[in-house]
């Protein structure tokens, strides 16, 4: 009898531990440990970069993208036509100008516009822990201020 219950308990145990393991197609999770394991890569080749910044694409999917970015210089300044961007603030510190008019960007992809310069946006410190949405359509850039690093987690919502 012992047997039957201790092979029972078994079973249970296997069930349980399959249920466990299959989640949903789409399904991603990214640790702290391993975060911070990309962020040790993208520190080296963000060093060996001419423009000193690493970007790791964490996962590309119909609605949204995931993103890993360092930048040891200040960014260019960026708009999407259809897409928002959220950051979530990883390490380092910058200031964030987001807004008012971009001038002279160039299109450097089909709904994506760099360079130039912004008129009228406005300035956001941005710390570990920070987390800002930037809309679509709406000009942005990153100034590291002498920061000698910044590390921030991207999502990409698309479709706009």
């Amino acid at each position: 009898m012992k047997v039957f219950w201790l092979l029972g308990l078994l079973a249970i145990a296997l069930l349980v531990v399959s249920a466990e393991e299959k989640v949903p197609d789409g399904f991603q999770q990214w640790t702290a440990t391993s975060l911070k394991d990309f962020e040790q890569t993208l520190k080296i080749e963000a060093g060996a970069s001419a423009h000193h910044i690493a970007v790791r694409r964490l996962g590309d999917f119909a609605q949204d993208t995931f993103m890993l970015s360092r930048r040891e210089a200040d960014g260019v300044v960026e708009w999407h036509e259809n897409q928002a961007d959220v950051f979530f603030v990883q390490s380092g510190s910058a200031t964030l100008v987001v807004g008012g008019t971009m001038v002279g960007g160039e299109i450097t992809e089909p709904h994506e516009k760099r360079n130039g310069t912004i008129e009228g946006g406005v300035k956001r410190k941005l710390s570990p822990g920070d987390v800002v949405r930037i809309p679509p359509q709406v000009p942005h850039q990153i100034l590291l201020d002498g920061s000698p690093e910044f590390t921030y987690f991207v999502v990409k919502i698309k479709g706009y």
